[in-house]
């Protein structure tokens, strides 16, 4: 019995060492302690005296650690610093470092992203390279690829076509390709900071290449196959939105849609004012309405309301587009934008309702009025407001009109037609 124990034990202990030999290779104590003394003087960023004992378990333990990967970088980028003489080599050796952890520890796509990342940045000057390494990181890894690939991706893609390497269109494509994923991270990765920043720097490699006709070339293409995908419809919209392209049908098609599958109070309000562009009041009251009901916050909901307001103008609705101003007043009592909206209002109707040209004159004198309330509530109006008030004074009736029509200056007088406020007689001479 003692024997078989014995045995048991050698063959245990010889097949733990036959393991350690394959981790740590032929010289294990040599590869422990190497290992050891590397990550000590690293830890301490000591990254002189880390990169020998580091150099020796690349070359003769690769697989013991993934430490040694993972760090290696770092250690080739202190040097890339220290001796810019010697960039070029020491950016092939940083490269044959990613290559040599995709080897012995996988993760290809992860890893090619690392690759061409620092690719791009230490040798700008081999972007074809650094755009083929990171264009397969991006097909392996889609939506897990990390905002430094999807960055690089783009830039090299950039390089690209200002060195005749590839088309416009390429660059179009790319970025649809990279927005896509940048989109899913910020809705859906906790580190969505990092995805933001890059979004940031894309769009401004972005903005020469950013012409409307393009954008809605590319995205035509692509919409009838789309229209499930909330996620594709909110970029489209964004990204047209902020090239100051929405005066398309694709726009208007995609923003219906959007609001049709995940509505709110913003997207209707999107949807009210490509109706008003349209000129299809009617159906731009109604999406206002929606914004209001939607809303829960008093003072975007104020907002919502003068919209709303503006719509029932143009549609000619004056006693509904005031009521809808007034509500907006009671939300937010220190704005003196519904004010401004009711002047507007009046002036509007001017024509409209009155039978003579001194009716038509007095409608001024309200709408006036309204104007001196606006920034009598609402200081930072001061400015706007006395530049409407010298021009809407100009059409005030005369002194002789008022004669005639028996008023005199600072007398009361009451403003019919639909508006019916009282005010004081006043004379543009």
């Amino acid at each position: 019995m003692k024997r078989n124990l014995a045995i048991l034990f050698c063959i245990l202990f010889l097949a733990d060492g036959l393991k350690a030999q394959s981790k740590y290779g032929a010289d294990s104590v040599n590869c422990v302690m190497n290992l050891s003394l590397y990550r000590e003087y690293y830890k301490q960023k000591n990254y002189d005296d880390a990169l020998k004992p580091w150099r020796w378990v690349y070359n003769n333990c690769p697989s013991s650690s993934g430490n040694i990967f993972k760090n290696g970088p770092t250690l080739i980028k202190y040097m890339i610093k220290k001796h810019a003489e010697k960039k070029t080599a020491y950016t092939d050796t940083l490269m044959m470092i990613y290559d040599k952890r995709i080897q012995f520890f996988g993760k290809e796509g992860y890893v090619l992203g690392r690759k061409g990342a620092d690719l791009i940045k230490y040798a700008p000057d081999r972007f074809e390279q650094a755009h083929a390494i990171l264009s397969k990181s991006i097909d392996i890894q889609g939506n897990q690829s990390e905002a430094g690939t999807l960055l690089a991706y783009f830039k090299a893609t950039t390089l690209m076509e200002k060195n005749s390497k590839v088309d416009k269109q390429i660059v179009l494509e790319s970025y649809a390709r990279v927005a896509e994923i940048v989109d899913y991270n910020i809705s859906n990765n906790s580190k969505k900071d990092k995805y933001v920043q890059a979004s940031d720097i894309i769009e401004s490699l972005f903005a020469p290449y950013a012409n409307c006709n393009d954008l809605v070339q590319i995205f035509a293409a692509k919409f009838d196959a789309s229209t499930e995908d909330v996620d594709f419809l909110t970029r489209i919209t964004k990204l047209l939105d902020s090239k100051e392209c929405t005066n398309n049908q694709l726009y208007f098609d995609a923003a219906t849609r959007l609001h049709e599958l995940s509505p709110s109070a913003l997207s209707a309000s999107k949807m009210g004012k490509l109706n008003i562009a349209k000129k299809d009041y009617i159906t731009a009251v109604n999406y206002f309405k929606q914004a209001v009901e939607l809303e829960e916050d008093a003072n975007t909901q104020a907002r919502y309301y003068l919209e709303l307001t503006d719509a029932y103008r143009l549609l000619g609705s004056y006693s509904k587009a005031r009521m809808m101003a007034f509500k907006s007043a009671e939300l937010r009592p220190d704005w003196g934008e519904p004010y401004i909206s009711i002047a507007n209002i009046y002036i509007s109707s001017a024509n409209k309702c009155s039978s003579s040209e001194f009716e038509k004159e007095t409608v001024y004198w309200v709408a006036v009025d309204k104007f001196i309330k606006a920034k009598l509530v609402d200081a930072t109006l001061t400015e706007k407001a006395n530049k409407a008030i010298a021009t809407y004074s100009k059409y005030f009736p005369n002194t002789e009109t008022c004669f005639f029509k028996g008023v005199e200056s600072g007398q009361n007088y009451k403003v019919e037609c639909w508006i019916n406020e009282t005010t004081k007689v006043r004379t543009r001479d």
